[in-house]
């Protein structure tokens, strides 16, 4: 009895690193073979369970895929809030470019890049990932605006800011150095004048 009460205690427990590892067990091969080459099964063997554990949690391939992608996401890249919106898109910028070159980023961005094209679930994981980044950017954007700033469109951001990086560390175009990434902030279209309504 005091066992089962100590575990319900514990926080997260074998749930969690099962999904840990199965996210980990994603990341790796998508970095080392690209997507396409394993399966639930290679999934399954990397993480040490079964393929019937790996469908029992997450359905299918593409959702589990889908569970990588916007969880990464969502645990990098924190909000930052400086005070103001010049100041919360350099932090941004930099945590950006942190993490997608980071250990997981290029397999990461890889993957949503893939499920683009794996049908109608590929697309609805692809969605959700840039569903959650324009959640990231609105954030700061709403919070600027609540300043009285005039901030720019979140597309703005993605096309002068995001798209850059990801190009450049998907194609190996060449490193993200602290002044490319702050040029990129600072080639931002300057905000209308006009205060948002």
């Amino acid at each position: 009895m005091e066992s089962e009460r100590q575990r319900a205690r514990r926080p997260g427990g074998r749930s969690v690193r099962v999904r840990a590892m199965a996210h980990q067990a994603v990341t790796d091969p998508v970095g080392e073979r690209g997507y396409g080459n394993f399966t639930v099964g290679d999934v399954a063997a990397r993480t040490g369970v079964a393929d019937t554990s790996i469908y029992r949690r997450w359905g299918t391939l593409e959702t589990l895929l889908m569970d990588v992608a916007v969880t990464w996401l969502t645990t990098t890249s924190p909000i930052p809030d400086t005070g103001s919106l010049d100041g919360d898109l350099r932090t941004y910028a930099a945590n950006v470019a942190r993490d997608i070159t980071g250990p997981d980023g290029l397999a990461v961005l890889r993957l949503v890049i893939a499920l683009s094209t794996a049908g109608q679930q590929g697309l609805h994981a692809r969605d959700a990932f840039l569903a959650e980044r324009a959640r990231q950017l609105q954030v700061m954007l709403d919070r600027a605006g609540d300043r009285g700033e005039h901030p720019p469109d979140g597309l703005e951001i993605l096309d002068h800011v995001l798209a850059p990086m990801y190009i450049r560390i998907l194609f190996g175009a060449g490193p993200l150095t602290t002044a490319y990434v702050g040029g990129l902030v600072d080639r931002l279209p300057a905000p209308s004048s006009v205060p948002r309504p």
